[in-house]
């Protein structure tokens, strides 16, 4: 009887245990994507107006090469 119970205890404590882990690994992808959108959004904020300005460039250039 005490082997039952040592083997029911352990199956319990193993489905904790999973549990915990699971959890633990979606919090961990959490983390993963706000650490991701982060760097997206401080690459943006950085790059913005050196990309507005590229384009800005383009456009004149093509604006004053256009015949009439």
């Amino acid at each position: 009887m005490n082997d039952l119970i040592r083997r029911v205890f352990i199956a319990l404590k193993g489905r904790e245990l999973q549990a915990r882990e699971r959890g633990a690994t979606a919090v961990e992808y959490g983390m993963l994507v706000a650490l991701i959108a982060a760097i997206i959004i401080g690459t943006v904020v950085i790059l913005g107006g050196q990309i507005n300005d590229a384009f800005t460039r383009i456009t004149t250039e093509l604006n004053e090469n256009v015949p009439e």
